[in-house]
């Protein structure tokens, strides 16, 4: 059989007019009768037209057909939220239909870590070290915070003779590299008129330099919550040095090929999270105690913890992306990012609010 002068899509296979797509077959605007007789102008308007159609229902199937099968998020003891949502399950609730799989994270390091090796497609860290992982290559897309926290500071045992930033000149400091706590260390020592070289500091996890400090192998730590606050309550220890202005935020991150395969995924995500910051924030007891059982730690560390860690303002702002690019001059002035990198525009390219202002309520 020919092919018909009116008919566009012929298909060869079947030998008759049509695509090989009948759903998309009754979709798409039909040709005229007196298609042959249509100007150059009209014809092309309508070609046009049936394009544009059958590439939106096209990119539709597609974004269908890559829904995750499984999601992989971190959960820690310095997110308080991401253990309210693991508890109650709300995501595997919204994602009947996928696996979701749980990691334990024991610092920013750690968490960036596993999303760079495609262990996790959500990484929980602070904002601080998301800058420095993706100013060092990584190709990552901040969405989300989870908590505003004064969460770090540098401690020392209660029997310490150290009353400033400035005596540790000389001394040894646990710090976990990659971190907000050894960010922080680096803008307090940078304030005080030192440099990282003035000091020796020792790479540790977090729980770790706890240890090594109350052990007295080390002058000083750069705690972590609840670690930081277990010592204080359980070993006496004290905090030589806090500024809040020195922490910086926790961000819920994924990777820019997860962003641009799986937007539907990211917004289902938040949307867990904020019903679990929601829960968090009308139920302190309650997110009190189970901080305490999922840490092992005592109900009073897990208090402590609470009331340094603000859970109001989930959305990333203007405001973030000016506080960031403040102490990203520590990272260029201790050749922490790589030579050339511009880490303003870093910033500018990590800080993605489009996904969380889907999903948070605005009062």
């Amino acid at each position: 059989m020919s092919r018909p002068a009116n008919c566009l899509f012929w298909n060869i296979p079947t030998g008759r007019c049509g695509s090989s797509f009948p759903d998309l077959d009754a979709t798409m605007p039909q040709p005229p009768v007196s298609f042959r007789l249509l100007s150059p102008r009209a014809l092309i308007r309508w070609m046009a037209s049936t394009c544009v159609l059958a590439l939106s229902l096209n990119g539709a199937v597609e974004a269908a057909e890559t829904a995750p099968a499984e999601i992989r998020l971190d959960y820690a003891y310095y997110s308080p939220v991401s253990l309210a949502l693991k508890h109650f399950g709300w995501l595997e609730k919204a994602l009947p239909e996928a696996k979701v799989t749980w990691v334990l994270s024991q610092g920013s390091n750690r968490s960036l870590e596993y999303l760079n090796s495609g262990s996790v497609d959500f990484a929980s860290s602070a904002s601080l070290s998301a800058v420095l992982a993706r100013a060092n290559g990584s190709p990552i897309k901040s969405v989300y915070v989870y908590s505003r926290a004064e969460w770090t500071a540098l401690v020392v045992r209660k029997d310490s003779p150290l009353q400033s930033v400035a005596e540790l000149k000389g001394k040894k400091i646990a710090a976990t590299k990659g971190t907000d706590p050894y960010l922080f260390t680096l803008r307090a020592l940078q304030k005080a008129g030192l440099k990282k070289d003035d000091v020796e500091l020792l790479h540790l996890q977090h729980p770790d330099g706890r240890t090594a400090l109350e052990k007295g192998d080390v002058d000083a730590w750069a705690g972590l919550d609840p670690h930081m606050a277990a010592s204080e309550i359980q070993s006496g220890s004290r905090l030589l040095y806090r500024n809040r202005d020195f922490n910086s935020y926790g961000v819920l991150s994924v990777t820019e090929t997860y962003a641009k395969d799986h937007p539907q995924a990211i917004r289902t995500v938040l949307s867990a999270y904020e019903q679990a910051r929601e829960w968090a924030v009308k139920n302190p007891d309650e997110l009190a105690r189970l901080l305490a059982t999922e840490s092992g730690l005592p109900l009073e560390v897990a208090r402590l913890q609470l009331t340094r860690t603000d859970l109001s303002n989930p959305q990333l702002s203007a405001q973030d992306v000016e506080a960031s690019k403040a102490a990203a001059p520590i990272l260029v002035a201790e050749d922490l990012v790589r030579k050339g990198v511009n880490v303003e525009q870093v910033i500018d390219q990590l800080i993605t609010p489009e996904f969380s202002k889907a999903v948070i309520a605005t009062p």
